[in-house]
């Protein structure tokens, strides 16, 4: 945090000089209705805090880049927190806020708004964000998704499973590794994936746990862990990871795997878990971050999300070319209602547990 205060006064004294005479015309069309007015009022301040936007995460440094490309004279100074972490520095600060926006899982949204830490914000598209995934006065709104998916190493498996029910076949024999949904929201997300196959819903749980049992009493299951097993993947020491399909993209693109890699969105259902981003109530530059906020949601902010190998929220925007043939339609994926997720809780860790840890 040291760092990031460092950086922070650094760029204050970069962009004083800047903000206070700058003026620039945008190039080409505008991306949305008001974007020039926008930009004006930004560069009277210079500069947008965001917090919890790592540069390597979901192409946020692409994002950067764009930016500061489309709006000369402004610039942007990030931190890396992490969901829960960046709740408690806004609470912290709450008299003196640093941030001006504040990404996170969507479950970390809608704690930041029960402790009254954002201001609403509609930005371009907002009308085009299913309703279970934004707050509908603007204090949150998803941007992009991760969707669960199998991902597979093909030097591994011979047989590429496409659904649920092929997971229960004997072939793929101590082979399926996932992450544990009392303690990881990846792990929350895939057995409540599985619910929704098993003809389960968010008022009936159980057939979810109850799959995984199976699972487990078949013995396909190798293990399930506490933290995300990326890099056991990718020196392929996993055959089958039920998790997110970015990182099986990932894997396959940007880490080496290539075509020893498939990511498959299993046929009878899949989840797509929110991932969120807020204007910070009292921030010091508010014009700054509406000018952000509104670039993320413009259709050249989630093509870069797109190029990160997450999925936009805006689900009918032209993919880019470098990703049309990997973000394939799948109209099986499904919205994650994170306040219901929230409710039943408790009771999926319960039926889990009493599923999985008996076998």
């Amino acid at each position: 945090m040291k760092a990031f205060k460092a950086k922070l006064a650094a760029a204050l004294l970069a962009a004083l000089p800047l903000s206070s005479s700058f003026a620039a015309t945008l190039e080409g069309p505008a991306l949305y209705s008001g974007e020039q007015a926008q930009y004006d009022a930004a560069l009277k301040e210079g500069m947008v805090v965001s917090f919890d936007t790592g540069p390597t995460w979901a192409n946020w440094g692409n994002m950067f880049k764009a930016f500061k490309q489309r709006y000369t004279g402004m610039e942007i100074v990030y931190n890396d927190l992490g969901s829960a972490a960046t709740v408690v520095a806004l609470d912290k600060s709450r008299h003196r806020p640093q941030a001006d926006t504040a990404y996170y899982f969507g479950a970390s949204a809608i704690d930041a708004t029960e402790k009254d830490l954002l201001q609403s914000f509609t930005p371009t598209n907002f009308d085009k964000i299913p309703s279970v995934f934004k707050e509908e006065s603007g204090k949150w709104f998803t941007i992009h998704t991760l969707n669960v998916a199998f991902l597979v190493n093909k030097k591994l498996v011979k047989e590429v499973p496409t659904s649920w029910a092929d997971l229960m076949k004997p072939e793929y024999l101590n082979s399926i590794v996932y992450q544990d949904p009392r303690t990881t929201g990846q792990g929350q997300v895939v057995v409540l994936a599985a619910n929704l196959a098993e003809g389960g819903s968010m008022d009936d749980i159980k057939p979810g746990s109850e799959y995984f049992g199976k699972l487990q009493a078949e013995g396909n299951v190798a293990r399930v862990v506490g933290t995300t097993p990326y890099a056991q993947f990718v020196k392929g020491e996993i055959p089958i990871w039920i998790g997110y399909e970015n990182d099986g993209l990932k894997a396959m693109v940007q880490d080496g795997m290539g075509d020893d890699v498939a990511v498959v969105i299993p046929q009878e259902a899949s989840l797509a878990a929110p991932y969120a981003i807020s204007m910070v109530k009292n921030g010091p530059n508010p014009e700054a971050a509406k000018l952000w906020l509104n670039f993320i949601l413009s259709s050249q902010g989630q093509s870069i999300f797109a190029e990160g190998f997450v999925r936009p929220v805006l689900t009918d925007l032209e993919l880019p070319d470098t990703v049309k043939d990997k973000l394939v339609k799948a109209p099986q994926i499904q919205p994650l209602d994170l306040k219901a997720a929230a409710a039943i809780k408790s009771e999926l860790d319960r039926e889990w547990s009493q599923q999985v840890l008996s076998r």
